[in-house]
């Protein structure tokens, strides 16, 4: 992971955040041995000066922020290593769907350093001292044990990954488009705030979702046994 592949994926994220066509985005890697190793640690230190390294490092953390502001479902698609910078951009995703050969892990301190920002999406996914714990030792987790800590969709035989994916897609892009980003938005918006704030903003939600056109339709579709037709508004 360069800073040119951070930018890149930040440029196609924006693109299918603005494209009305798109309702699920899918992350993969290309190839069966990783999802992401992380960063390219050599080519990611050069050029710029201290001023433009320090901004060129937050590129990851406006990606986490990013994916979370995208109003629409993402989902991960882990085959192999997903490490260290690419372990944050999985559990960034909404869902993770993994093959029983991934591995997770943060070796950071292996090399002198720590996954400073890899860190809040951690701790969005998975218990506190759990992280604590893979950040300090550095050990690699399989995707059995990653599905026992609680941060993994669905586990999958290497050749039931893609259908696994597809099916789970396909099954988000038939819900209503409107209120998946609304429940989306609200849900990401809770987790930051405390109980009595989090309960009066998603009282005021609820209201809001009642209100849009979906909402009314899949009423109607519920009580007239039909299929519904999502208008996105």
């Amino acid at each position: 992971m360069s800073w040119g592949v951070v930018e890149g994926l930040r440029g196609a994220f924006d693109r299918a955040k603005h494209d009305s066509a798109v309702r699920v985005v899918v992350l993969a890697g290309a190839g069966e041995k990783s999802f992401c190793a992380g960063a390219d640690l050599t080519g990611m230190v050069e050029g710029g000066g201290f001023l433009a390294l320090h901004k060129a490092r937050g590129e990851l953390a406006g990606f986490f922020t990013e994916l979370w502001e995208l109003g629409k479902p993402t989902i991960a698609r882990v085959q192999g290593y997903a490490l260290a910078g690419g372990f944050g951009l999985a559990l960034a995703c909404d869902l993770i769907v993994a093959s029983e050969r991934a591995t997770f892990g943060v070796p950071e301190i292996g090399v002198g350093l720590w996954p400073y920002m890899v860190t809040v999406p951690m701790l969005r996914a998975m218990p506190a001292k759990k992280a604590l714990e893979l950040i300090m030792t550095g050990r690699r987790v399989s995707a059995e044990e990653a599905e026992r800590i609680g941060f993994l969709s669905r586990v999958v035989p290497p050749g039931e990954l893609d259908a696994a994916v597809d099916e789970l897609a396909t099954s988000l892009a038939g819900r209503s488009p409107a209120v998946m980003k609304l429940g989306r938005d609200s849900f990401y918006k809770v987790l930051d705030d405390g109980t009595r704030e989090a309960l009066g903003y998603l009282h005021a939600m609820l209201t809001v979702t009642a209100m849009t056109e979906d909402a009314a339709e899949g009423t109607a579709a519920f009580s007239e046994k039909r299929p519904p037709t999502w208008r996105g508004r």
